[in-house]
């Protein structure tokens, strides 16, 4: 009964207008959403000509069968993503947040892959705290542990036990305080013909947005994100109320 007060409210309090009207105030939005699109392609023009730095330390990951170079991570393409995730040792679960980009991936995947681009997550969780988690959630893609590499603290998504001390440490490219010892990213790599990696781009925080197509569809809607902080409302995937329904388009019961 709440929630259809709730919406006539919102109802009540919103514009309601002719056909005609509505399709000029939509025409008028368009130019501004054009407006958008152009400026995120020039955004995509500068990110893919920043410079590079040579990635020249030798990292070291724990996968569920064997070790990994950084090198082994492209698995034969010269790009690669890593999502720094957020599950350290002795975590039962990861970071929900994580988690929430972590269910966008696997169907890119087959397209990413037949595209030159590798993508791999990364945490300092052990594979005995990311394998029962990976397969309670049911995701597909590679999942290694830098837990013996300085991985993590080089890419600034753990905290050290210095900077946890000091209260302090680079994260998004400034110095805050430690409010948790992991935090979320991404970071890109590219791999040339002499098998040089070089590090070409991270993105911390809400800049990693642009990857939550749930938000985009959302962002389509009368509510829009509907969230009074970010995330305030995202659980793990199991821990909804009502699940995905299973695949049953075409049947008719």
């Amino acid at each position: 009964m709440k929630e259809h007060i709730a919406d006539q409210t919102a109802t009540a309090d919103h514009t309601v207008v002719s056909q005609k009207e509505w399709i000029e105030a939509r025409k008028q939005l368009m130019l501004k959403e054009k407006e958008l699109t152009h400026l995120k392609d020039e955004l995509t023009k500068q990110r893919m000509q920043l410079p590079w730095v040579k990635v020249e330390k030798n990292y070291v990951f724990q996968g569920p069968d064997r070790e990994y170079s950084l090198s082994d991570l492209f698995d034969g393409r010269s790009q690669l993503i890593v999502q720094h995730f957020m599950l350290g040792p002795g975590w039962k679960e990861g970071c929900p947040g994580c988690s929430f980009l972590a269910d966008h991936v696997d169907g890119t995947l087959p397209h990413l892959m037949n595209h030159d681009v590798s993508y791999v997550a990364v945490s300092r969780g052990t594979m005995s705290d990311i394998e029962p988690f990976q397969k309670r959630m049911g995701w597909g893609f590679k999942w290694v542990s830098s837990n013996k590499s300085d991985f993590n603290y080089d890419f600034h998504v753990s905290a050290t036990e210095e900077e946890i001390a000091k209260n302090e440490m680079i994260y998004n490219y400034e110095t805050i305080p430690v409010s948790e010892e992991e935090l979320p990213g991404y970071s890109v790599f590219y791999k040339d013909e002499n098998g040089d990696i070089f590090h070409t781009y991270s993105t911390y925080a809400r800049g990693a947005d642009i990857l939550l197509n749930t938000y985009n569809f959302l962002e389509m809607t009368p509510k829009g994100r509907n969230e009074e902080s970010t995330m305030d409302w995202v659980k793990h995937h199991d821990k909804y109320q009502t699940q995905a329904p299973e695949h049953s388009c075409c049947s008719h019961n």
